[in-house]
């Protein structure tokens, strides 16, 4: 009875303070929602090794890092789901200062493990994006100030491009002006122990990452340019004692409209990018054998042509690599040297809000010690989007 008493009347003081920060006058707000609703069905033929098992995120879409190396026989299996169905609503108010306060908190159902395919196939709702935005400010989760969404291609796949890109959602606070911005994001590091091992997921981070891009247009071309200072930060000998180490990046992207059809590729590199790159390819620092911190350099690049056939049919060509330079004296050489992807698919929409699609790729990881594996994918889709 306490703690509910306690829930109400913080809930309430929250809502008090929310209502405080809007003049008495202002407008009414206006209200909007949408999303989607996805089936994605897919044959996975493994050839180095054995497929994930069933609950494994990497079932439910393309994760460089989980293509099975170095293994006997060859494993394919079919998965199908609607985990990537999306729900975002929208919330905007004009203040009577001149100013608009827009928010958007958005759902979906990817890479939760709660639930499984033996009976109802139910899965938990995941936060996606959840920030408002004030003025020139953002506040709250959204995607990466480092990050380019115009140049993600067009994909049956969940991203697509995914080996050598710089893709993120974090809470963050970002400030733009015209072409440029500018953000503080959460911090957090991922590190490989001395002599290989699994990863280490550090918390310790006091400071957080930087970013500055700046976003432009000429003509048929449009680019971007942006930025990344970070400290990567573990207690290794869990003392209380943090080691640090800095780190850096930098990405240009860039999109060139041919007429219908369109072009768009996108390098990056730096050292201790870490989990920007590539869904955490590779991790931003290893621990050496004084217990110190050195920051690990990596590299990616996309590229994806886009082809219009016809109003409602359109193909998309897409290639993508994410490679690192790892010291194999203290990472080991079990550790992801490169993974690629090439992928090929046909997208047609009948109407505007309905898309049927097929996507044929082949993925590649290869470790420092030169054991690859192959993975080929066979993938359908059909979204209705509301």
């Amino acid at each position: 009875m306490l703690q509910k008493t306690l829930t109400k009347s913080l809930i309430a003081s929250a809502v008090v303070g929310v209502l405080a920060m809007v003049p008495a006058h202002a407008a009414e707000p206006e209200w909007d929602f949408g999303g989607y609703i996805k089936l994605d069905a897919f044959v996975s033929d493994y050839q180095d090794g054995q497929a994930p098992t069933t609950g494994f995120i990497g079932r439910q879409f393309y994760i460089p890092s989980t293509t099975p190396v170095g293994g006997n026989g060859d494993d394919t299996v079919t998965d199908v789901h609607a985990r990537q169905s999306r729900f975002f609503f929208n919330v905007s108010q004009d203040l009577d200062n001149g100013e608009t306060i827009k928010a958007r908190i958005e759902l979906d159902f990817m890479t939760v493990p709660v639930g499984d395919e033996r009976i109802t196939n139910s899965y938990a709702p995941r936060l996606r994006q959840a920030y408002f935005t004030y003025s020139n400010w953002l506040v709250g989760q959204a995607w990466s100030n480092f990050q380019n969404l115009a140049i993600l291609p067009e994909s049956v796949d969940f991203i697509g491009a995914t080996d050598g890109i710089i893709f993120m959602r974090q809470p963050q606070v970002r400030y733009t002006q015209g072409g440029f911005s500018v953000s503080l994001e959460n911090p957090e590091t991922t590190v490989t122990p001395y002599g290989g091992g699994g990863r280490i997921t550090s918390s310790d981070g006091v400071l957080p990452d930087f970013t500055a891009k700046y976003v432009g247009t000429s003509g048929d071309f449009s680019y971007s340019i942006a930025g990344l200072v970070r400290q990567l930060t573990h207690d290794v000998g869990g003392d209380g004692n943090d080691e640090t180490v800095s780190g850096y990046g930098v990405s240009v992207g860039a999109k060139w409209q041919l007429g219908q059809h369109d072009l768009r590729a996108s390098v990056q590199t730096g050292s201790g990018l870490g989990r920007y790159l590539g869904l955490n390819l590779f991790n931003g620092a290893v621990i050496d054998a004084s217990g110190d911190l050195e920051s690990i350099d990596s590299s990616g690049v996309t590229l994806a042509y886009r082809h219009v056939w016809n109003d409602t049919t359109r193909t998309n060509l897409v290639f993508s690599r994410g490679w690192a330079d790892h010291d194999v004296n203290l990472t080991g050489n079990a550790v992801t040297e490169y993974t690629q992807r090439i992928g090929a698919n046909l997208m047609y929409s009948p109407v505007k809000n309905v898309t049927f699609g097929a996507e044929l790729s082949r993925a590649t990881r290869e470790t420092e010690a030169g054991t690859d594996g192959d993975m080929s994918r066979l993938q359908f889709m059909a979204m209705y989007s509301f």
